[in-house]
């Protein structure tokens, strides 16, 4: 049985079939597998961050895993997320969730990623003055190649991707060889074997980003109807992308905490630090292979965007075709069939994101990182609040939609798949809007203007203004289209 969107035109939009089972995996670890965030993970949590990425894993990244694998094999309208929340919640929570979903994107590669590639470029390849003209003028061109990828046609963009995930699973593979070479010939300096220890003062520190790392299997879904089997491809792709994600994380954090004494564990550094570390085991040419590495990881972090343009903004444009999001950007292009409206917006507000934080933090890159980090950790944890329950809803409101995967357990193991993945995003998005009332409450020390440079009145000013701001962003659209609609007698589901 097929679910249609009763107001949405999304159909009638020029979708091309272009998405395999290989294409979906591949978008799927382009998205997962944040590599900038790897040591940002070792950075704040130590050690102990290994052991909670491992539970992560087994009690998040698989069960959230089958979820979307049910939904999105079920539920394989163009858009995915929204066209799940849409049918289980209505349109205005649609609205609000898509918008958490999408603007996570553009902060995100504006405000963050841009500044790991500059940073990059500037220490390994070619000097680049913080603040100068060559500064502003790569992490423009950083963004706009990354919206061209997401405009050009997924028949094109796809292989930017694959390309992308290809170089960035390699990379980490060479790293983790490299690690064996150099403990053989050095021996490690990172942390004991009792520092793996679990606590509950690390716990609260690293949950909100290594879930932030993890998530993403819906993303391809944000494609779906350009997908030429999802009903088949996606539950496949999904369980091959979380094998190969899971490994990508915990292997190499394993391998920063073993190499890297813990001091120099920097999050927006600390990944090619230790590649820095390890190739010296490569002598003379040492400098080289950090050169290509540096290289590599520019073009990682660049595909990194460009996956979640391409997905995001499918899930955003969605919203607009259906009405709950101005229509103007539901838009697709009869030349590329992708929507470049919403491309576009995700390139506007990247820019001018991306040129005010290099205004207001003087091109700090380690400063930028983890304040734009939080943002969008935020975003993205907050929307999922509103996704995750809706195959609750959904298995009871459409029982008769064909599901080629099913969570196994009946009906109690959806509950416990959704009340696990629920309980950790609540516990994530928490901690990530209001950081130390936890500790606070559980009596364990936390330094907060040690920690933020601001103090905690600033820090939940600025956090809590910008989600309600994202929020009335939201409402404005969803109001002014409904009233238009309204007025051209458009029938209001």
């Amino acid at each position: 049985m097929t679910v249609e969107l009763e107001t949405s035109d999304i159909r009638t939009q020029p979708l091309r079939k272009t998405l395999g089972r290989v294409d979906i995996v591949f978008l799927s670890v382009g998205a997962i597998i944040a590599i900038d965030t790897v040591a940002a993970i070792a950075s704040l949590g130590g050690a102990e961050a290994f052991t909670w990425t491992l539970v992560i894993g087994v009690t998040f990244l698989f069960p959230y895993a089958m979820v979307i694998a049910e939904l999105g094999s079920a539920f394989h309208g163009e858009g995915g997320p929204f066209v799940w929340v849409r049918l289980a919640f209505g349109k205005l929570a649609a609205a609000i969730a898509t918008m958490f979903y999408w603007i996570t994107n553009p902060l995100w590669m504006g405000g963050s990623l841009v500044f790991v590639a500059v940073a990059t470029w500037s220490a390994y390849i070619s000097p680049i003055e913080d603040g100068s003209l060559a500064d502003y003028v790569f992490k423009l061109v950083f963004i706009w190649l990354a919206i061209a990828t997401a405009v050009i046609g997924l028949q094109h963009g796809k292989k930017i991707v694959a390309a992308g995930a290809i170089v960035k699973v390699l990379l980490l593979a060479i790293f983790v060889v490299t690690v064996g070479l150099y403990a053989i010939q050095h021996g490690v300096h990172g942390y004991a074997a009792g520092d793996f220890t679990p606590t509950l003062a690390g716990f609260l520190a690293v949950t909100p980003v290594i879930l932030f790392a993890v998530v993403g299997f819906e993303a391809p879904n944000g494609a779906a109807e350009e997908m030429r089997n999802p009903q088949r491809d996606v539950p496949k792709a999904i369980a091959t992308s979380g094998i190969i994600s899971m490994l990508c994380y915990l292997v190499p954090i394993f391998g920063i905490l073993a190499v890297l004494p813990s001091e120099k564990v920097a999050g927006a550094s600390g990944f090619l630090d230790a590649l820095k570390e390890v190739f010296v085991v490569y002598g003379g040419a040492s400098e080289l292979v950090m050169g290509v590495a540096a290289m590599a990881f520019i073009f990682i972090v660049f595909t990194q965007a460009s996956a979640w343009m391409i997905a995001s903004d499918r899930v955003m444009a969605a919203a607009g075709a259906d009405g709950a999001f101005f229509r103007y950007f539901g838009r697709f292009s009869e030349r590329f069939g992708t929507p470049v409206r919403m491309n576009l917006l995700s390139g506007v507000v990247a820019s001018v994101f991306c040129i005010a934080a290099t205004m207001l933090l003087s091109g700090d890159a380690a400063a930028v990182f983890f304040v734009v980090l939080i943002i969008a950790i935020s975003t993205l944890l907050l929307s999922y609040l509103i996704i995750f329950p809706t195959i609750i809803v959904l298995r009871r409101t459409h029982p008769a939609v064909h599901r080629p995967y099913r969570i196994p357990g009946g009906k109690a193991g959806v509950w416990i798949c959704t009340v696990l993945i629920y309980a950790w995003v609540a516990l994530g998005s928490w901690v990530a809007v209001f950081p130390g009332t936890l500790e606070a409450a559980l009596g364990l020390e936390y330094d907060f203007l040690d920690i933020w440079g601001v103090d905690q009145l600033t820090f939940e000013l600025f956090t809590i203004g910008t989600l309600l701001a994202i929020t009335a962003l939201a409402l404005v659209g969803y109001l002014w289209q409904r009233a238009r609609d309204r007025a051209d007698g458009l029938v209001e589901a």
